[in-house]
């Protein structure tokens, strides 16, 4: 990548603003940052896959709380690492924009 040629999808990396489990208001934790977008898809979706089985597991099983609080930790870091995804992807997309404006 250089100043002229915007950055090719598979070299695009999270940001690392993307905050999750509030407590006091105050984020514990965030999105690590420079990780590769398909590595953060892909560990977005096995998070969510781990979540989807509990949430199954919670509906079947008596006394369950365990499982569905699980889930919701679970979803709540899939959430932050595809809004993550999401604001590196709209971030290129403006930048883009922003170029061909220029150009015109």
């Amino acid at each position: 990548m250089n100043k002229t040629n915007p950055p090719s999808p598979s070299e695009l990396k999270t940001i690392g603003f993307t905050p999750f489990l509030y407590l006091s208001n105050q984020p514990l934790f965030h999105v690590c940052r420079d990780v590769p977008l398909t590595d953060a898809l892909n560990q977005a979706s096995d998070l969510l896959h781990l979540a989807k089985s509990l949430t199954m597991d919670a509906a079947y099983t008596a006394n369950s709380d365990r499982h569905a609080w699980a889930a919701h930790y679970l979803t709540a870091m899939s959430k932050a690492v595809i809004d993550d995804v999401a604001k590196v992807l709209e971030r290129d997309r403006d930048r883009k924009h922003r170029k061909a404006n220029q150009q015109q």
